[in-house]
């Protein structure tokens, strides 16, 4: 009996894990599509003749469209469990990058861009909970794997743009709706593996329990949430800086071509994928309060420098800073689904829809300063953004005195302080 109950855990958690590789490479495919639409804002602002505060409001159509809808979503599916919804909301998607290659206004550029919203609010808190409930404990990992799959996607985006569709033109966008079907066909069968395992549990954490310390006050628990919001939108502001306008402060102060602009920022968004992986795991081992003290303001004195560096020294504080800067989320996301117990779907849109709400306001009001003051006068600025890390000095310990000795006994003896997937 003891070996038939070894082997079908064993085929549990792998199948777990296939499920969580399948939700991490359906992720990269969703921001790779979603990634061409800042990847294009120069080949948009010279075909549309539109101004530093239009691109702006292209990302922030988008990215309030998800900021809204996401964690009304995720506190739906909390209590209604839709295992099918996935594939549905890739269907947006799919649908907003038809109407981008084919828009001829600005307003149906802003219609499209708001269907890859729709697609992106539906995807996020959905798969955020797949990747929870196929953790087998180890939810740090599993959040920072699940969204370094976005990450790498991300970083592709400008990629693909270099080097298709700046040279096939706009209408190229419309094949990678290919790409959309294969991941509707994928989340299908995740779906399917959805309703057989979690419909029972109504979204808990894959081994039951939820992973808290100490019971948390509940004006403790608000006041907590506050900060986090507080560091992710220091987190997500400076980040808009990056993504949306990065190629044109790059044209603009060194006079480099739009592919090389848009190569700088895939090295960029690779960065920025490799902080996320190594965010998540560090943050089980040593906790992730550590985790988010460090990046968020350890950030800061690079940042700081930025403005001033010549190109070779941009290219190169722009990785250290995407390194460090994305290894918070994961953590600050875990934490605060510790933080609110069971309500996974809810807390997973809400910082997701607050990420892509903060990158949408940034963008539109770091739009409109750049048209008033230059886009090196926006760097600038930004660059004192991670001084708000020192929030964090307010945030509770979740983690028990004990829990705090049994990490430490683990990882002496070189074992990881979760359980296996």
């Amino acid at each position: 009996m003891s070996t038939l109950a070894a082997e079908k855990n064993y085929d549990a958690g792998r199948s777990a894990f296939i499920v969580l590789c399948a939700i991490s490479f359906c992720h990269l495919l969703n921001d790779m599509m979603q990634s061409l639409l800042p990847a294009i804002y120069p080949m948009l602002k010279s075909s549309f003749g539109l101004n530093f505060m239009q691109v702006g409001l292209i990302t922030f159509t988008y990215q309030l469209t998800a900021s809204l809808l996401q964690p009304f979503v995720g506190l739906y599916t909390d209590h209604r469990p839709k295992p099918y919804s996935l594939a549905t909301g890739m269907c947006f998607t799919l649908t907003g990058l038809l109407l981008l290659s084919r828009a001829g206004s600005f307003s149906v550029l802003l219609f499209a861009a708001s269907m890859i919203g729709m697609g992106s609010a539906v995807f996020h808190p959905e798969s955020s909970r797949v990747a929870r409930m196929a953790s087998g404990g180890k939810h740090g990992f599993a959040q920072a794997f699940f969204q370094v799959g976005g990450n790498l996607g991300s970083s592709l985006g400008p990629l693909l743009a270099a080097f298709i569709v700046l040279p096939k033109g706009r209408g190229s966008v419309g094949w990678f709706s290919l790409v959309a079907l294969l991941a509707i066909v994928i989340l299908w069968n995740v779906g399917g593996w959805y309703r057989r395992v979690g419909m029972g549990a109504r979204g808990a954490p894959s081994g039951g329990s939820q992973a808290v310390g100490p019971h948390v006050p509940p004006r403790l628990v608000k006041r907590s949430l506050a900060i986090l919001m507080a560091l992710v939108f220091s987190k997500y502001f400076y980040l808009a800086s990056l993504t949306s306008y990065y190629e044109f402060f790059l044209i603009t102060k060194f006079h480099v071509s739009v592919q090389s602009a848009q190569i700088h920022l895939f090295i960029l968004l690779g960065a920025v994928a490799a902080g996320t992986i190594i965010g998540g795991p560090v943050g089980d081992r040593v906790g992730r309060k550590y985790v988010i003290w460090c990046s968020i303001l350890g950030v800061l004195p690079f940042t700081l420098v930025l403005p001033y560096a010549n190109l070779l020294w941009t290219a190169v504080l722009s990785v250290v800073i995407g390194v460090i800067l994305a290894s918070a989320f994961s953590a600050i996301l875990v934490y605060a689904q510790e933080l609110v117990p069971g309500k996974v779907g809810m807390i997973s849109g809400l910082f997701f829809g607050l990420a892509f709400g903060m990158g949408g306001i940034g963008a539109a009001v770091l739009g409109w300063t750049a048209d008033r003051t230059g886009i090196e006068f926006v760097y600038r600025l930004c660059s004192f953004l991670p001084a708000m890390g020192l929030l964090t000095a307010f945030l509770p310990n979740l983690e028990t005195a004990e829990q705090h000795q049994h990490r430490r006994a683990l990882m002496s003896m070189g074992h990881s302080p979760e359980a296996g997937l």
